[in-house]
């Protein structure tokens, strides 16, 4: 049958499926192999031309009727069939004039698409490097973002915070070699030269951030642990009590869930790891009161609550101003595990039984690997952590000459 204006007014709809759905049909010309009308039970008419190339048919939409006149999409259809005539895939055309152009901002969406195991705080991290250190850099074509451009970006936000621009470009650079893998011609040749965030290391641009060494020292812990006994939040100064006595990183703690908490068994589980590895904690008699004490309470799934959109508690930068002020003790949420982490070290705590209690994973050690631990075995090194910390922070107790005195 011949397509024709007349055909197509008059062309019937499909019946919607027993789904409910919407179905199609199609209705070939008799003159041009390979061009078409689409029909959907929905009432929507579109002309389609169809071609096997390299052994796959490739279907292309010309337009929808009324768009498209019936002769205007024939003609249409003509071009596509004299391409691939020629040895030319006119979609792969297309799709390789698309990637050439591909923005940033969808060559970020992209990649994080293929990372469906980010973590939050890595994906807000993500985000906000996006959002802050290449605000105006969202639209502008990949092929476009020169070395140059890179360097003086580099430049001017290590200017500011050497450790935030870095940590920038190494999200860039890992955007570009996603692209330079993804974005490729029918010959396999990426359309991108070369990864522009490539040239700080050529140039030994990167800045050298000594990784952070602070902690709470022995004599501090106590006015630290006094201050925070001032917090008018008693969930606040359970989660830095926590993170101080379990060495858990900041997220695990905060989205820690009564699921996760075993008074049976005297654990504490966390399944969501930097290093995906389930961490698996057995109580200190302290941690045993707080949590117990916690749970008689309970008001939410979260240990730690918040009346905060997420429902469990963020970082609390006012409580930290506050013990800061009060102790006149300088410390990050991360400086906790440090100290935890240190003196586990300093109470000569089995190399092996520390990794384990701050789930610490080396790849390359291969002992490691043949070594099964049960929880229990880590019972006795927690408490013994636990003794230390209470040592420091409780006042000793009268002698018998100083009662009399």
């Amino acid at each position: 049958m011949r397509i024709t204006k007349s055909f197509v007014d008059k062309v019937p709809l499909p019946e919607i499926g027993q789904d409910g759905k919407s179905t199609q049909a199609f209705y070939r010309d008799s003159v041009i192999s390979g061009f078409g009308l689409r029909v959907t039970s929905g009432g929507a008419k579109s002309f389609i031309v169809e071609k096997r190339v390299d052994g796959r048919v490739k279907r292309k939409t010309l337009g929808r009727y009324g768009n498209l006149t019936v002769e205007q999409a024939r003609k249409e259809a003509q071009k596509f069939l004299g391409k691939v005539a020629t040895g030319i895939d006119p979609i792969r055309e297309v799709q390789e004039k698309r990637a050439k152009r591909i923005t940033l901002s969808d060559a970020f969406q992209d990649y994080l698409a293929t990372r469906k195991n980010l973590k939050p705080n890595t994906l807000n991290d993500y985000n906000r490097s996006m959002g802050e250190m290449f605000k105006d850099w969202q639209t502008k074509a990949l092929s476009d973002i020169s070395r140059d451009m890179v360097i003086t970006r580099h430049a001017d936000y290590g200017a500011r915070s050497p450790a935030r621009a870095d940590n920038g470009m190494r999200i860039l650079r890992a955007i570009f070699n996603h692209a330079l893998q993804r974005y490729q011609d029918a010959a396999g040749k990426p359309f991108l030269v070369a990864n522009p965030v490539d040239v700080l290391s050529h140039q030994r641009a990167w800045y050298k951030v000594e990784r952070r060494q602070t902690l709470i020292k022995d004599h501090q812990l106590k006015p630290w642990y006094e201050a925070t006994m001032q917090l008018n939040n008693q969930t606040t100064r359970d989660y830095l009590h926590l993170v101080l006595l379990t060495g858990l990183r900041r997220t695990e703690a905060a989205t820690l869930t009564w699921d996760q908490i075993d008074f049976k068994e005297k654990t504490l589980t966390i399944t969501a790891t930097k290093n995906n590895r389930i961490h698996r904690l057995p109580f200190s008699d302290a941690i045993e009161a707080l949590l117990t004490r916690r749970h008689e309470e309970r008001t939410s799934p979260f240990v730690f609550p918040s009346d905060a959109e997420r429902g469990h508690l963020s970082e609390p930068r006012t409580a930290i101003g506050r013990v800061t002020k009060l102790s006149g003790v300088t410390f990050t949420l991360h400086d906790l595990r440090r100290t935890f982490i240190t003196a586990a070290e300093r109470l000569d705590i089995p190399a092996y039984a520390l990794k384990r209690l701050i789930n610490h994973k080396d790849p390359n050690d291969v002992t490691e690997g043949y070594i099964i631990f049960d929880v229990e075995r880590l019972r006795v090194p927690m408490q013994k952590i636990t003794d230390f910390f209470l040592s420091q922070v409780q006042d000793e107790p009268e002698t018998e000459q100083k009662r009399t005195d």
